[in-house]
């Protein structure tokens, strides 16, 4: 048993690296969530959050630099959501923007994470559109439901247990979500051409 104190101090500081490295994680995790919400609720208020979209993604890129001789931890849950608020911002900021989507590895996430994002995002558009019928702009409203529908089929496509992707409570979700703005859209359109019609009788009289 010689060699007892040494296999017991090997263990000791492979467990210290991973408690130091998981608190790294932890830390990092909710910068990123703060950042990725900060830039969601910016939209929303019409400020431009680039420039902390960007420092989320480098934020992210970092952290996988960290966790990558630790897979356990970057796969774990509270990495994984954070990842998904990056990716939910990245793709609201690109559709808000009409730009291409941004691609999974370019944010440094896992494709499971990225797909979480697309989920998410489409409660995000809901409220867009909803502003959009506030303003009385419906054709924009039709632009933003056009995308929720887009985004739905995606993550429609995707029938996974959840050891796999947890992604069936997002799915049942985003499909409430886009039948209350299917009928929010299509009552505003019903409303515009009924005024329509009532305009043109009024001028006629």
């Amino acid at each position: 048993m010689q060699n007892l104190e040494h296999i017991a101090q090997r263990i000791q500081d492979s467990l210290e690296e991973k408690d130091t490295v998981r608190e790294i994680a932890i830390k990092s995790s909710r910068a990123l969530i703060r950042m990725s919400s900060g830039v969601v609720h910016g939209m929303h208020k019409g400020i431009d959050g680039e420039a902390a979209l960007a420092e989320a993604i480098d934020e992210a890129h970092k952290l996988k630099s960290v966790l990558a001789e630790h897979v356990e931890i970057w796969y774990s849950g509270i990495v994984q959501d954070a990842l998904v608020e990056v990716a939910e911002a990245a793709i609201l900021n690109a559709l808000v923007k009409g730009q291409e989507l941004p691609d999974p590895e370019h944010l440094g996430m896992p494709g499971t994470a990225y797909l979480l994002g697309i989920a998410d995002t489409i409660g995000e558009l809901r409220r867009f559109s909803l502003e959009s019928l506030r303003r009385g702009n419906i054709s924009e409203a039709e632009r933003y439901l056009d995308l929720m529908e887009e985004l739905f089929l995606v993550i429609m496509r995707f029938d996974y247990p959840d050891a796999i992707i947890s992604i069936r409570r997002k799915q049942d979700i985003a499909r409430s979500v886009l039948e209350k703005t299917r009928g929010d859209v299509s009552l505003a359109v019903m409303s515009e051409r009924l005024h329509g019609r009532m305009g043109d009788l009024e001028k006629r009289l």
